[in-house]
């Protein structure tokens, strides 16, 4: 990587020096938005680009833009830059450093900031920006404005180090977000030159050895339970010992031949959720109110593999033990094969599969052994059957069932909070695929962002042959859309990924229907201040900021649209029923 530095603005040096040392450490994405006191910070990023060291993306709403470094993270396992100048910009960065924080990302804020004689004068947009995140993030730094001295690149370079490893949580295994309130002084900027500023490579902190998992003994009654983000560790470990596996939708483990994809039906029944006698933890599960609800139940031991540091999930303040990881003892794999085992984990999956048969028989199609029937009446029946089947509105479950089926190992999914990842978790089934979708708070903030960000890291990482086929699509409500809207300006020279945006339109916030407030408010006051009806025209929207836009009300005209996807940015809106 060629080294860049200024002449004539320490602001500019030591921007240069700080980027260039995340750099070396192997951060390849920046996500800024425009402002006066961050020009340094953001015109040695655009020289960086140039170079070809980093991934550049410029939004001008920084509540967009670090959503956007939210998704860049998620997907690339790496931190994002966030650069802002002073003030409000500040604040605006609050939404995504809270869900960075619950969901374990690393991010890392570059704030820029008034030098300290500036502060607690009313200068213009400066308040106090130290501290204003306050335990949401894992590292904070309020760096004083640099003066030119030799010193301050080898204190960039440390800066970064301690910076990225908080980031990653190299240390504390608790990655999150980071916080670098950087101070500069007129000049701001100075020309960008490339020079020799750093000695040696900046080498990451190593960190410290990862402790032995808790072994489980054999004996009890296990199911194994995958929330938000718990990832394949946690089918892993259903299948080596023997025990069902409830996982939800954006788990990262919602495949393998021990999934109960029907788990509400089942623990909400007393003769089932009534025989387990252990759960094990992984991720954050938020879709059900049946898994808490088993935790608490007496006589039912919960062990929670959990990062240190980390807010616990802990319903009711019954879960006996948090641990770093486990694992099978010798007599739990040896029992894993044993009949009893295989008895308890198919009783399960078959009940599962059953009630999976008759779940929602809308989405069914005709009888296809009609069609080859040698009645002629017969055969024109599977004609009519057939024709009114594709000419049927789009439900719900007709809507998921489709996105999931047209979702492939090369593509990535996001879901909004909605109704529809919840109807998603409730019926699709298993599914070695990339979903994600923002759990740490469930909020619908910044939706449409972090879908972009992690479709410009999945196309950009991925080989050639996969970049060229692999789409991302966000399905999400029509509050979800409209909240993020400003997030749909991609300006003019960025990053333009594959990104279907699915967008089911029931015409306000629906998914209280399902909340026990439907039964005693009134309705008047029920549609007012909580469904928040709109009659936004979603075309005239997307051709605003210059998506593609298609709509699709009937089951073919789905399909349609979900095997031909656009092949820049693209709005596709689904009428529901309210």
């Amino acid at each position: 990587m060629p080294d860049a530095a200024g002449g004539g603005s320490p602001a500019t040096d030591f921007s240069v020096a700080l980027l260039g040392a995340f750099v070396r450490l192997g951060v390849r994405d920046i996500v800024l938005a425009p402002g006066s006191r961050s020009q340094g910070l953001a015109l040695a990023a655009a020289e960086l680009e140039r170079t070809g060291d980093v991934r550049l993306q410029v939004r001008i709403d920084e509540r967009a833009a670090a959503f956007l470094a939210l998704g860049l993270a998620v997907e690339s396992g790496r931190p994002a830059l966030v650069v802002t100048t002073s003030g409000t910009a500040v604040a605006n960065l609050h939404p995504a450093v809270l869900e960075a924080h619950h969901s374990g990302v690393p991010l890392i804020l570059l704030t820029a900031d008034r030098p300290a004689e500036l502060r607690g004068i009313r200068s213009n947009q400066t308040t106090n920006q130290p501290g204003m995140f306050g335990d949401a993030v894992r590292l904070m730094e309020d760096v004083a404005a640099p003066v030119g001295g030799a010193e301050e690149t080898g204190e960039a370079a440390q800066l970064a180090r301690a910076a990225t490893a908080a980031a990653l949580g190299t240390a504390s295994r608790n990655p999150g977000p980071v916080q670098l309130n950087l101070a500069f002084r007129d000049p701001l900027s100075a020309a960008v030159s490339l020079e020799p500023i750093l000695a040696e490579e900046v080498r990451p902190d190593p960190g410290p050895t990862r402790p032995d998992p808790v072994l489980l003994a054999p004996g009890r009654r296990t199911i194994v339970v995958a929330g938000h983000g718990a990832g394949p560790a946690a089918e892993k470990l259903a299948r080596e010992g023997g025990w069902p596996l409830v996982a939800e939708v954006s788990s990262g483990s919602r495949f393998g031949p021990h999934l109960v994809v029907a788990y509400r039906e089942l623990l909400g029944e007393p003769e089932w959720g009534g025989l387990v006698e252990r759960v094990v933890v992984f991720g954050h599960p938020t879709l059900s109110r049946e898994v808490p609800a088993l935790i608490q139940r007496h006589g039912v031991e919960t062990i929670v593999v959990a990062p240190a540091g980390a807010e616990h999930y802990n319903p009711g303040h019954r879960v006996q033990r948090f641990v770093p990881g486990v694992a099978l003892d010798e007599a739990s794999r040896a029992d894993a094969t044993g009949p009893a085992a295989r008895e308890w984990v198919g009783r399960w999956v078959v009940a599962s599969r059953q009630l999976r048969e008759t779940l929602d028989f809308e989405d069914r199609g005709p009888d296809v052994d009609a069609s080859r029937s040698a009645d002629l009446a017969v055969r024109g029946g599977f004609a009519k059957a057939e024709l009114a089947a594709l000419r049927a509105p789009v439900t719900r479950a007709l809507l998921v069932d489709a996105v999931w089926r047209a979702t492939w190992p090369h593509d990535r999914l996001v879901l909004g909070a909605s109704r529809l990842i919840r109807e998603a978790d409730r019926r699709v089934p298993g599914k070695r695929i990339s979903v994600h979708a923002n759990r740490g708070l469930a909020g619908i903030d910044g939706t449409v962002a972090t879908a972009l960000g992690i479709a410009v890291a999945s196309q950009a990482d991925a080989a050639p042959e996969r970049a060229a086929a692999g789409v991302t699509r966000l399905l999400l409500g029509d509050l979800a859309l409209l909240h993020d809207a400003g997030s749909l300006l991609v300006p003019p020279g960025e990053t333009r990924p594959r990104l279907q945006v699915i967008v089911g339109n029931d015409g306000g916030g629906t998914i209280f229907d399902g909340l026990e407030v439907k039964a005693s408010a009134p309705a008047e006051a029920m549609n007012r201040v909580l469904y928040t009806p709109h009659r936004t025209d979603l075309q005239a929207l997307a051709t605003a900021y210059g998506w593609d836009y298609r709509s699709a009300a009937t089951r073919s005209e789905l399909e349609r649209a979900l095997t031909s996807p656009p092949m820049g940015l693209g709005i596709l809106e689904v009428p529901l029923s309210r």
